[in-house]
């Protein structure tokens, strides 16, 4: 298994694909001047108390104040408010903790309004960025993930991952972040941590510690709403995920992103440096690995599976429902219950993927053809599971039902990634009518003969829609043929899967639009 990152930077707006074995499974996409991203830490204030919803709502310079529940205040509230308030105050003269007395933790059980008033300064970090018309989702239980391990203030203890099985490894890894960490900072030890030395792990506790300090800085002069520590941008913070020996490359087309890129490679995994790569063609990096044609059959209404079968996929606000059909897949040879778990398997790989892959979260409902076989339900649930293990989002399967439904709820904490893959034809403007594609061909020759006999452009390259490039260039005698016969220079037509049918455009020798 192999993985690749694909890094398009575009008009305000990076786009991540990130392919396992050249297919797609997880497309993110995040706005230059986004100020809202899950881990970003905030000094907000509080705007009202809900006593009915046992919240408060915080300005935190949204549009609209972020939603804080007591249950997201966390047992240590009250010590990470007085550490806030003295160094607000200038009475805390350290970000160390070795010294900070702790206050006693909050009952679980408690009112909002026993801890919180309106108009208090307060320490929060975003859980969920804004969707919708809902803003931010936040908390006051600080965390802060580095590559093998999270750094919790206020929490002196240390737990490891439940993906770290060995028992032997997880009391090697206990026993060294016990040693290391300080006084009144709680550790989470990360899967990736597992089999790394001691030097690594304290590597990288040095290196949260230090943001600890830059928050403890930045909230010495902040006003609320203010960002006092901003989570590493999206593409740092899958690398800071994922990046492993699987890894093989790493394509960036934007100059400053290569360089942000390589340096955090170089300090996370010095090793994996000469896998990431500058892109530098003319040709949109997403046509060129087969990312924007995957994104055109992946993110409609149907998706279709290779044996035939198809989903059918409907969103509402917070339910997802996937419709399993198995078209005019069908085996003579087998019997109707074998055909049902076989394409039922098929789908189920292709909607853990498409889970991830469009970051569905809420209540998501798959409707499996029917099987009466409880062996084969068992085999398609685990088979499922199996799929999901991949999905770094926290999710939960409930078994089959009787009547083939499979309900699966998953943890959304952003917009979910949502593709209009259909397209208005530029000819006719949605109306159904367009001109013959006879003269289709003859408005591009009409160009082209401008281009070359009145601008005199040479190596002239034209790029079209690959059913057109495909019509352009068939048969021995074909239109390409024949206009470079015509023109006596070389043409070249380039097929592009991002265009639309009727789209064209001619580059020139250096790759720049001629513009007729």
């Amino acid at each position: 298994m192999t993985y690749e990152l694909i890094v398009n930077h575009n008009k305000g707006e990076i786009a991540i694909a990130l392919l396992q074995d050249k297919k797609l499974v997880e497309l993110h996409k995040e706005k230059t001047n986004n100020q809202f991203t899950v881990g970003d830490i905030y000094l907000g204030r509080v705007s009202r108390v809900m006593k009915g919803l046992n919240a408060a709502f915080v300005d935190v310079g949204y549009e609209k104040d972020a939603f804080l529940h007591y249950l997201d205040l966390g047992p240590q509230f009250k010590s990470l408010m007085k550490y806030t308030e003295d160094v607000i105050k200038n009475k805390q003269n350290s970000s160390s903790l070795m010294y900070f007395k702790p206050e006693p933790d909050i009952d679980k059980n408690g009112k909002i309004d026993e801890v919180i008033k309106p108009g208090m300064n307060i320490l929060v970090q975003i859980a969920k960025e804004p969707i919708s018309a809902k803003g931010p989702r936040i908390t006051s239980e600080i965390s802060i993930p580095g590559r093998y391990i999270v750094l919790i203030p206020f929490n002196d203890k240390t737990t490891v991952s439940s993906k770290i099985k060995d028992e032997a490894e997880r009391e090697r890894l206990i026993s060294i972040i016990k040693q290391i960490k300080p006084k009144n900072f709680g550790v989470i030890i990360r899967t990736a941590a597992e089999g790394k030395a001691t030097a690594d792990l304290e590597n990288d506790l040095n290196d949260l510690i230090s943001k600890w300090e830059k928050i403890y800085k930045e909230l010495k002069t902040a006003r609320p709403p203010y960002k006092v520590l901003g989570e590493v941008d999206r593409v740092s913070a899958l690398l800071r995920d994922l990046l492993n020996e699987q890894f093989t490359a790493i394509y960036v087309n934007d100059d400053n992103l290569y360089k942000d890129i390589l340096n955090y490679v170089q300090t996370i995994a010095p090793e994996k440096k000469d896998i990431v790569k500058r892109y530098d063609s003319k040709l949109p990096i997403f046509d060129v690995f087969g990312v924007e044609k995957q994104i055109k059959s992946l993110f409609g209404k149907t998706v279709y599976l290779k044996s035939g079968a198809y989903l059918i996929v409907e969103h509402t606000e917070a339910l997802h429902v996937f419709d399993v059909n198995s078209g005019n897949r069908a085996k003579s040879s087998a019997s109707q219950e074998e055909n049902a778990l076989e394409v039922n398997l098929e789908a189920a790989e292709e909607i853990a993927r498409q889970l991830r892959l469009r970051d569905m979260g809420g209540i998501i409902v798959i409707d499996f053809i029917d099987m009466y076989n409880q062996d084969n339900r068992k085999i398609l649930y685990d088979k499922l599971k199996e799929f999901m293990k991949t999905d770094r989002a926290k999710h939960n399967i409930l078994p089959p039902s009787k009547f083939g439904l499979v309900q699966i709820t998953r943890q959304r904490l952003r917009p979910e990634v949502n593709i209009e893959v259909l397209e208005v034809c530029p000819s006719c403007g949605g109306t159904g009518k367009i001109q013959p594609s006879i003269l289709f061909v003859e408005q591009i020759e009409k160009t082209l003969h401008y281009i070359v006999t009145e601008m005199k452009e040479k190596d002239i390259k034209l790029a079209v829609h690959p059913y057109i490039e495909s019509h352009l260039t068939k048969g021995i005698w074909s239109k390409l043929n024949q206009w470079r016969w015509k023109y006596k220079q070389w043409i070249k037509i380039i097929p592009m899967d991002s265009y639309s049918f009727m789209e064209y455009r001619f580059f020139n020798a250096l790759d720049e639009e001629i513009i007729v």
